[in-house]
């Protein structure tokens, strides 16, 4: 899908390309990580080791924020990660009622093939773009990621 040419680029237009392109991009992630069922991940498990990989020790409250779910939810998916011995739970050493959630070795591996699979796909998805086009979606990338950043940072504290 092609952008449509604007002639006034303004802070609204933008939002509305980044609304429109985002979700068609994470479609083609989902659509990739679901062919790869096997030994790989669902998408909320694959956000969830995504999540503990930055954020070792995270309480469950944490993943259910991240993924926009319930708490009961999220344990769940922690559940069935414990299980597969992808995710480790441990009570909080200062407030037992609390636990504190880790990647184990195995589930950093599950997520590094994961990314792998993920990274291959949209590779081959890019493989059409001249050089140019490449470094304009990659400089442009950063600065939506830069931009948006500093929000994402504030609502984790």
């Amino acid at each position: 899908m092609k952008a449509q040419p604007v002639t006034a680029m303004t802070p609204e237009s933008c939002a509305r390309e980044v609304m429109e392109t985002v979700p068609l991009v994470m479609r083609c992630i989902r659509t990739e990580m679901r062919s790869r069922r096997g030994p790989l991940l669902s998408v909320p498990q694959f956000r969830v080791l995504t999540f503990l990989s930055r954020t070792p020790g995270a309480p469950l409250s944490g993943v259910a924020e991240h993924l926009g779910v319930a708490r009961s939810t999220a344990s769940a998916i922690i559940d069935r990660l414990v299980r597969r011995k992808l995710v480790t739970r441990k009570v909080h050493p200062e407030a037992r009622r609390s636990v504190v959630l880790t990647l184990t070795p195995v589930g950093a591996q599950h997520l590094q093939h994961a990314r792998e699979a993920a990274c291959a796909q949209m590779a081959k998805v890019l493989a059409g773009l001249s050089a140019a086009d490449l470094r304009r979606v990659t400089e442009g990338l950063a600065l939506l990621g830069g931009a948006v950043k500093d929000i994402v940072a504030c609502r984790r504290r």
